[in-house]
């Protein structure tokens, strides 16, 4: 009988060549790499030569479209995308038609992904805040939890009734639910998908300020900090919301961030540039900022007051995104390329390996109490082998998603996924 059920072999680890030794979906051991083995002593063996090893990352903020929006994206497309991208959890929102503010429709989701993916990647539903995303009535959490459903969201439609709001994070922390919160000021030029500054100005388009996102960032903390609950914080674009979640970060405050690998590697520049001038590719909730902004989203990821990463992947169909820029749909299709973006940053230097493992890796595992693998002996199998020489061109051709609505369509990234295991089962 085979000691182990698999064996990878030959991989490159941090530097140096190592076997993987898998048992029942754990890790048992990373070794060396032996100079032979007996190949009856494993149940697989898997020749990783040439390629790198990766714990499978989590993704706390995709939009599968499913139900009800299916052209876009459903989740069968959204998981493979995620299974190519390196992703191994993927927390999905509620925004689908009907809203997932009942056991029904996360239970369907669920039993969807299970059809489709029933290795992974595992998809964790986020539940609506309120009824219907309306700010009106608290949705039944409780409900929603036992269905499955790891935090709630009114994702991008925020809560005007700040009393509502409270109610509604001291209600989902008696159940170990964390609320996660798209910070928009409800009355600042909503969704309008661009910066207000001189970008806007110049373009003629109507632009959303920094402080709008700040605003609501403040509150949020406030009410964390008044109740003793936690609260996340998703997609933080600008230096003054960073401010202020360093400054509650300080003061004990109980709450964590996220930022996107837009934010990290693109501006509102793009959208004046002579080749992308006006295109809705590049519109976004909440919009590329700039460069001041960018550099300070890298350098808060670097030193943790960013908890971690996540793509907000918003796949659109094509005729959506090709049209004029105040009637297009905010998003970015983000999972097939997350992965490069980032650890090209990690290999220019930008991006510390560290603040990496903590973005995709660590960081949000432990927030959301999901499985991740630190290839300790006794950690779940999850990882993926990866290609850091290969280029690969990004576009409609080498996107696994539905969704095609990205502004890198055209640029070649480097480092590409080729196979990956969760719970030591192949499932790419």
């Amino acid at each position: 009988m085979a000691k182990t059920n698999l064996i990878v072999r030959r991989a490159m680890l941090d530097g140096r060549e190592v076997d993987v030794l898998v048992h029942r979906g754990k890790i048992v051991e990373v070794r060396d790499c032996a100079p032979e083995i007996d190949p009856e002593e494993f149940g697989q063996v898997e020749d990783a030569y040439g390629l790198s090893l990766m714990p499978s990352m989590t993704d706390v903020h995709v939009h599968l479209r499913e139900p009800g929006f299916e052209y876009k994206e459903d989740i069968a497309s959204g998981l493979g995308a995620a299974a190519w991208g390196g992703f191994g959890n993927i927390l999905c929102m509620a925004n689908t038609s009907p809203v997932n503010d009942t056991a029904s429709v996360t239970e369907t989701m669920l039993e969807k992904a299970g059809q489709h993916w029933p290795n992974g990647p595992r998809l964790f539903p986020i539940g609506a805040l309120t009824k219907g995303l309306k700010g009106e009535e608290l949705s039944p959490m409780a409900e929603l939890k036992d269905a499955g459903c790891v935090a709630v969201s009114n994702d991008g439609v925020p809560v005007k009734n700040t009393d509502l709001f409270r109610k509604a994070m001291d209600y989902a922390a008696n159940f170990g639910l964390t609320v996660i919160d798209h910070c928009e000021d409800p009355y600042m030029a909503v969704g309008v998908g661009v910066n207000d500054g001189e970008i806007s100005d110049t373009l003629g388009l109507p632009g959303q300020p920094d402080v709008a996102e700040a605003l609501q960032v403040a509150r949020d903390v406030l009410l964390a900090e008044f109740l003793d609950v936690p609260v996340h914080l998703a997609h933080v674009s600008c230096e003054k919301s960073v401010d202020i979640i360093r400054r509650a970060k300080a003061r004990g405050v109980r709450v964590t961030a996220e930022t996107c690998p837009h934010y990290l590697v693109l501006t509102e520049d793009w959208l004046a540039a002579p080749e992308t001038e006006y295109s809705a590719m590049g519109k976004v909730n909440p919009p590329l900022r700039t460069e001041a902004d960018r550099k300070v989203m890298l350098d808060a990821l670097n030193d943790g007051t960013i908890d971690f990463l996540a793509t907000d992947h918003a796949p659109h169909g094509m005729h959506e995104k090709e049209v004029e820029m105040d009637v297009a749909p905010c998003g970015i299709s983000g999972l097939d390329t997350a992965f490069a973006v980032t650890w090209g940053l990690v290999r220019d230097g930008h991006l510390k390996r560290e603040a990496f493992d903590r973005a995709w890796i660590t960081g949000p595992a432990q927030t959301f109490g999901l499985p991740f693998n630190t290839f300790q002996p006794g950690d779940p199998a999850d990882f993926f082998l990866f290609d850091p020489e290969e280029e690969w061109t990004v576009g409609p051709k080498t996107m696994h998603s539905k969704g095609k609505n990205t502004p890198l369509t055209g640029t070649v990234l480097k480092g590409r996924v080729k196979t990956h295991f969760l719970a030591g089962k192949k499932i790419v």
